[in-house]
């Protein structure tokens, strides 16, 4: 399946729920593996863009809060859910203030937005993260509860419980993404009669409004609080309908609080950066709880990633180079030639073996009665790797030599044994230049990762008084 992102930009104006603030937001279009950015315009022009990514969470007080260097976007949740559920991958959402605007508390307006620029697609694909096992997540203080489950498309179901008489126990279901327009999107935020006063306190909801949330009145009040009340929400006056939330909304939905909390943890996790394909169950989701989930998810997606970038190695199958040919193209010999054949190549990667034997010299003092290989032999083998690469594109190969210049991030993380298959696969990181080469390689064992390193090599051409 191919990106996405939108035909032409949209435009929409409102106050942040928190701040009070009156803020201009544009959602823009952008190419393909650009990501969802937000772009603080009213800032100067370092430091003013903020991925929407799980890491850029700083804050989950009443919704959730990115932060990159000065720039600060407050209550992202509504129209990254939009974003995510209309499949836009790519886009620019630039606003003039530190939130996004409350607009009536849902995220239908940014998906009417959305329709409105029209969703376009890009050439680049989709990157999904297929949930394969289940990824659990719990919070022992709060009874919070978030699990993916292996599914064959995206599907959110979501139970909330508050202990109150009027607001018990409620869930809500989103079979398929695209029922969320009608089914979900209209749904808006909520809040407990008892926390507006200390909202307010908390220098929260400025800009909130009667009319851009379901106030839920889970309390008794007295006829004199509840105008108290409305003055300082700036309301002529306020009362308790029968099904026990304020007379300035109507539900669209009986449980219509618990399509909101989908909506929130759709929005959530969205900051996955990734398309997920899997069912996610939440009991008693909040931001916080969201946010610690999709760090868990972004996790598991770097393992799966690594885990599909192990390249295949099939020993049937005839090697691009064998050691023969190696002997050709690199100067190394016995008993420092670390790599026995070269299974695949492009212009871009190369990826070789190496048996790993008992009869390696090294093996008599590393270490006699616990054989291990030598992480730094392991480094050597991974750049004589990425040498042939850089060694098949010149004439006369045997004439040049390949010096390391740097190592950086090098890590071993499982031991090396006689007996071990390992398998290296080298990509370049940055075009060839000068001879200077610059990859990151990587060491497998089956499919567990046993060391990696980013290096830096120039192949240099011998002096003929040389040889």
């Amino acid at each position: 399946m191919k990106q996405k992102s939108i035909n032409q930009p949209a435009s929409i104006s409102g106050i942040g729920l928190h701040t009070g603030e009156v803020v201009n937001m544009t959602i823009k279009p952008a190419d393909s593996n650009h990501g969802i950015r937000f772009r603080r315009v009213d800032l100067p022009c370092e430091n003013r863009e903020v991925l929407a990514d799980v890491s850029k969470v700083f804050s989950t007080q009443r919704g959730t809060s990115l932060k990159s260097g000065d720039a600060v976007v407050h209550t992202v949740e509504h129209v990254l859910a939009a974003l995510y559920a209309m499949e836009i991958d790519n886009a620019v959402i630039e606003v003039d203030g530190p939130e996004i605007p409350i607009l009536d508390g849902s995220a239908a307006p940014f998906v009417e937005m959305i329709e409105k620029a029209g969703p376009t697609e890009l050439d680049a694909e989709r990157e999904v993260f297929k949930i394969t096992e289940p990824i659990t997540y719990r919070d022992e203080n709060t009874g919070t509860e978030i699990l993916a489950l292996p599914n064959d498309h995206f599907e959110a179901t979501v139970l909330i419980d508050f202990n109150s008489k009027i607001l018990g126990q409620q869930y809500a279901s989103l079979y398929d993404i695209k029922d969320f327009p009608e089914a979900i999107a209209p749904c808006r935020t909520f809040v407990f009669l008892h926390e507006l006063e200390a909202l307010i306190d908390q220098g929260l909801i400025k800009g909130g409004d009667l009319d851009n949330a379901i106030v839920i009145a889970d309390v008794v009040m007295s006829e004199d609080k509840l105008q108290k009340l409305a003055k300082r929400l700036g309301k002529e006056s306020i009362t308790i309908e029968e099904e026990g939330i304020l007379n300035t909304v109507k539900l669209h939905y009986s449980n219509e609080p618990a399509r909101h909390k989908l909506l929130d943890i759709i929005g959530d996790i969205s900051l996955l950066g990734k398309h997920v394909q899997g069912k996610i169950v939440a009991k008693k989701p909040g931001h916080t709880a969201n946010v610690s989930f999709t760090k868990i998810l972004k996790r598991k997606y770097r393992e799966f990633q690594k885990l599909r970038a192990i390249p295949h190695y099939d020993p049937n199958k005839e090697p691009v180079y064998d050691n023969v040919q190696i002997n050709e193209l690199l100067p190394h010999r016995y008993p420092f030639l670390l790599i026995d054949k070269v299974i695949e190549i492009t212009d871009k990667s190369v990826v070789a073996v190496k048996n790993v034997s008992i009869n390696e010299a090294y093996f008599q003092g590393h270490f006699p009665g616990n054989p291990v290989m030598p992480g730094v032999l392991q480094i050597e083998a991974m750049a004589q790797t990425g040498g042939i690469l850089v060694l098949s594109n010149v004439d006369e190969p045997k004439d040049w030599d390949t010096y390391f210049l740097k190592i950086d991030n090098a890590k071993f993380k499982y031991k090396v044994v006689p007996g071990d298959t390992l398998v290296f696969k080298l990509e370049l990181l940055s075009p060839i230049r000068r001879g200077i080469c610059n990859m990151f390689g990587s060491a497998y064992v089956g499919d567990r990762l046993v060391s990696e390193g980013e290096l830096t090599a120039q192949i240099i051409k011998r002096n003929k008084d040389d040889q």
